[in-house]
């Protein structure tokens, strides 16, 4: 009973906070004079990645890492093209100074599946060498003595503390070197090496007995700095995800998080990757009743605050992960929810866990749960241009993108489309002239301008094709 108390009184406080950031700021689409970035590949397309989290290995060490069948399935199952591969730092580094080069060719091999099925891959990297990961992804971890301490040492906010932020800095270094070394170049749609989109370098941190804008300002913000210089001494060229303090930004809170600079020459490539776990549905809630009142509250507070941080950034937005009980009753409404937030934030997210359980779209190995169906949606993989606007209706099946015409972008536009709506394939209409490909195999249309203007705003709208219509 205290628990629940205790989860409606912080949802409380976070409603209250967004009411007054609502008074202050507006809509989202209102916050900020300029547009949102997007992580782009190599041919300079916008990319919309939608996955899941996957942990690469389990806190005792035993591997958790997928077979090639298992990335086909997961693909086959969600039609998904991105997967959050935590790492944890006890296992790159499980002595001080020594790294664990064969951990790490695992993680290589991986990759390497991740890219045979197009799968765009970020890295995140957990801290669990300095004493236990401060929460799990429905709430933080009850605040004691050891862990305050573990985490004061770690900040480096004791004066006796040693230096474990170098450790973890030249942990990261390393793994950016090995991954230079080791992940090819060789031909195919995607190749492993530009399969890993970045690395995100803190997986919810937490500030042990700092906390909140001190937090985030001061030690947070001069950790990552640090971290950044360092590894950009080695790896010019992969985005750089960095995340607010998890216990409140998760929750809908404002993030204090400061402008951090990147020395790389050239566009600064920092992302902005905050998870997603409100109050209202941490362990014990579910998306009914008051629930649901206090939950889109705490919904509309947090995607005000997100898009308002990554701009105050400049950086491109990735929800590093959303969730909740998908067993829960109103998981399916949850899930529609926070799609349909996502995609107005124009925003890509790893969602819930690949491995089975009540967070995760498999029952078992093998076995799809019931919310699989749900979590399947129609969303834009890359766009040859600039994103101005998509959604998805599941209601009525109409698919909408608009996006601007950019110079020097090349490829195609690829939309995946859920075969359980789409079983024949899309009925295209376009604005301007155009060819596309549809491949009934992954359900992607291709779709090509084929005199593209700068600035030129488009339209496609996608609806299911009826046995009589030809596709494509």
């Amino acid at each position: 009973m205290r628990g629940r108390v205790r989860r409606w009184v912080t949802a409380l406080v976070v409603l209250a906070c967004a009411a007054g950031v609502l008074l202050n700021l507006g809509t989202p689409a209102a916050v900020g004079a300029t547009g949102p970035r997007f992580l782009t590949d190599a041919q300079g397309r916008a990319l919309v990645l939608y996955g899941l989290d996957a942990d690469d290995t389990g806190l005792q060490g035993a591997s958790a890492a997928p077979t090639a069948r298992a990335v086909l399935a997961e693909q086959g199952l969600l039609g998904d093209d991105f997967a959050r591969v935590l790492l944890h730092w006890s296992r790159v580094e499980p002595r001080p100074g020594h790294y664990d080069d064969a951990y790490l060719a695992d993680l290589v091999q991986r990759v390497d599946r991740y890219a045979a099925a197009g799968d765009h891959v970020v890295l995140a990297m957990a801290q669990d060498a300095y004493g236990p990961p401060p929460g799990t992804a429905a709430l933080p971890a009850a605040v004691d003595a050891a862990r305050i301490t573990a985490a004061d040492s770690f900040w480096r906010t004791r004066d006796d503390a040693p230096d474990l932020q170098d450790r973890y800095a030249a942990a990261w270094v390393h793994v950016a070197r090995y991954l230079t070394a080791h992940l090819t170049h060789g031909p195919g749609a995607l190749t492993p090496a530009d399969a890993v989109v970045g690395f995100d370098l803190l997986d919810r941190p937490w500030g042990g007995s700092v906390q909140g804008p001190a937090f985030e300002t001061g030690p947070l913000a001069a950790f990552y700095e640090r971290v950044i210089t360092r590894i950009r001494d080695v790896d010019p060229n992969h985005w750089l995800f960095v995340e607010p303090e998890a216990a409140s930004a998760d929750t809908g809170l404002p993030s204090a998080l400061p402008y951090l600079p990147d020395p790389r020459h050239g566009t600064a490539r920092i992302g902005y990757a905050p998870q997603l776990y409100p109050a209202s549905l941490d362990p014990g809630g579910s998306y009914t009743g008051t629930g649901v009142f206090w939950t889109d509250r705490l919904l509309g507070s947090w995607a005000i605050q997100a898009l308002r941080t990554a701009r105050r950034l400049n950086a491109p937005l990735l929800v590093g992960g959303w969730g909740a009980d998908l067993t829960a009753p109103g998981a399916h409404l949850y899930v529609d929810h926070v799609q349909e937030l996502v995609d107005a934030l124009m925003a890509g997210s790893a969602c819930c866990d690949a491995a089975p359980g009540a967070w995760s779209p498999w029952a078992r190995p093998g076995k799809p749960a019931d919310i699989a169906g749900v979590l399947q949606t129609a969303y834009p993989r890359v766009v040859a241009g600039v994103p101005v606007e998509f959604d998805y209706d599941k209601g009525t099946l109409v698919f909408t993108l608009q996006f601007r015409d950019v110079a020097g972008v090349v490829g195609t536009t690829d939309v995946y489309l859920p075969p359980s709506d789409f079983p024949l394939g899309p009925q295209v209409e376009f604005d301007a002239d155009f060819t596309s490909a549809w491949d009934p195999s992954r359900h992607v249309l291709s779709v090509t301008v084929t005199h593209p203007v700068p600035g030129t705003v488009h339209t496609l709208r996608l609806t299911p094709t009826s046995p009589s219509q030809n596709v494509g």
